[in-house]
This record gives C-alpha cells, structure tokens and sequence, in this order.
C-alpha cells in the first residue's frame, strides 16, 4: 500500500503542545485531492498542508492548505509551519533550501524568509498576499449572538464588526475587556443565521474577538471561532491576526508610518500562541503585512494512502 509521510508541528511557539498544531506533507506528490481532503479530516487539525512542486520554475513549491471541510486560498500557521518544516530539509525537489522560500497558493505568491538561530530553523517570517479587502459591516448584536454574550461587550467606538481579507476573510470584532472575551462561547443556530445573513467566506462564519491592552495599544489579546468550518477555537490565526492589523492601520492618524504588533491568542484553550506581525503604511494605505512565529517539531510517521 502507497504510504505519504508527514510531519506535525506546533506554531507561533516555542514550547510543545502550545501554539496551533500544524499536519505538513513535505511531498505530496500522487495524492488526489480527495485524499489530500480525507487526510485533513483524519487529522482534524484547524489546517493541513500538502507540498507540491512549483508550477513555475522560480518558485519554491506549490502549498495546499486544507481545513476538515473544505481547500482554502491562504492561512498564516499553515505557511510558517510548512516553511519550518521544509527548512528542516537540505534540498526542496531537487533545489537547495535557502534563506527565502517562495509558495504558490489559490491567494497567490506567499513570500517566506527562514528564521534562523545557533540551533538551526526555528520559526519563519511570512508576508501577506494580497491588500487589505474591508467588505461589509456586521450588526454587534449579531456577533454578540453568535458567542453567547450580551451585545453591550461588542465595542463600536473605534470601529464596528467588519469582514477584512488579506487572503481570507474574517468578521473581526472588538470587545471591552477580558472578561467578555473570556465568556465567549459559539452558538451554532446563530452561527448559521449569520452566515446565511452574510454570505460568509465559502458559506462559514469566521469570527476574530479581540481586545486591546490600554496600556499598550498595539498588543492584543485575540480568540477565533469557526464552527461552520468544524473549528470550534482556533488557538493561533495568523490570517486573522494580519487581517486585523492592517484593518487598524488604516485607520490610525498617520499617513505614513510602521508598526509592530503582538498578538496573544489560545490562553484560555491552553495552547497559547505569540503571533508577531509588521504593518507598513504610506501616503495613507498599507502597504506590507508580515507574519512572524516560531515553531517546535512534535510528530512524524507515515500514512497509508
């Protein structure tokens, strides 16, 4: 029986059974997408990839991202875990591994640089591939509804919930404290209404809670629920996290300026996550998102296919 090997890794940590479990197959050469679906599904990780040759020559590889349900165009954990795994290897089909890695993925062209230390790989630094997309606003009573909390905790202050892509697309929402953020628990039935309501992304309803710490403004603490997509809570969400931050760098007084941003998520799963991002405005319109997270090895077997 054909067998596919696969590597498991934790990312946006550095400790094991942290962070957001990652299922990469560095060589996904004779698997059908029905097979790359079905060993998403046996996993049941919020992501899986599956690693191809380049169509193009110039580039590093093909990634394949596959939720339990469906093949999405980008994440961010997905592409810092497959880049870590790979940079593990000294040669991707046939080609020496460098300090950069370049994936085609259905969003496009993913740039990747390699984080190095003494030890060897320990993370990467991705960039997003696509500009910010701001779509529809979102009723607060309606996120309130969909995680079970009263809408009074939805802030509206600064901005209103909102979808916003950079890749793919999340309602993003702020709430008024932790303790709210900490209430937060998926309403199915209400789930369904908004995504019927909305039209969300590939028929779900992902949801991106944050909240800001006063006294460091660009430090959050963040939770991701998509229950239509058969994830309850994510515990790192690095598409999300960019999202975010380029939604609010729009929206800051400076026409031109960078910015650095953590980003905590996962605690109240117990898998906390650090996710580090660097936004890029100009003359009023961000320019570059980059995605940064360290990662830690855990499993690696084979599959029988």
């Amino acid at each position: 029986m054909p067998t596919a090997d696969f590597v498991t890794v934790d990312v946006f940590t550095s400790e094991r059974f942290a962070g957001n479990p990652l299922a990469v197959v560095p060589d996904a050469r004779g698997l059908t997408d029905r097979q790359m679906q079905n060993i998403a599904i046996e996993f049941g990780y919020a992501e899986s990839t599956f690693v191809l040759p380049p169509e193009k020559p110039e580039n590093s590889a093909r990634v394949r991202i596959f939720t339990p349900t469906m093949e999405i165009p980008f994440a961010g954990h997905p592409n810092v875990g497959t880049a870590y795994v790979l940079g593990q290897r000294a040669d991707l089909f046939g080609k020496p591994i460098g300090d950069t890695l370049r994936f085609e993925e259905i969003a496009g062209l993913v740039e990747v640089r390699l984080q190095r230390e003494t030890t060897g790989v320990v993370g990467a630094t991705i960039r997003a591939p696509r500009p910010l997309e701001i779509g529809s606003e979102i009723e607060p009573g309606l996120i309130a509804g969909c995680v079970s909390i009263d809408a009074k905790h939805v802030r509206i202050a600064a901005h209103k919930p909102v979808f916003a892509s950079v890749g793919l697309a999340f309602a993003i929402a702020e709430l008024d404290g932790l303790e709210a953020l900490a209430a937060a628990r998926p309403n199915i039935t209400v789930f369904h209404e908004a995504a019927a309501r909305h039209e969300g992304p590939e028929g779900d309803f992902p949801i991106f809670l944050y909240v800001r710490n006063p006294e460091k403004p660009w430090n959050f603490r963040a939770r991701m629920f998509a229950p239509l997509d058969n994830i309850m809570e994510d515990p790192a969400t690095g598409s999300a996290s960019a999202a975010l931050s380029a939604f609010l760098m729009t929206r800051a007084p400076e026409a031109d300026t960078r910015v650095h941003l953590t980003i905590e998520q996962g605690v109240e799963m117990g898998r906390r996550s650090i996710i580090e991002l660097d936004v890029a405005k100009a003359a009023g319109t961000v320019t570059d998102v980059t995605i940064t997270g360290r990662c830690v090895s855990v499993m690696r077997g084979s599959i029988d296919v």
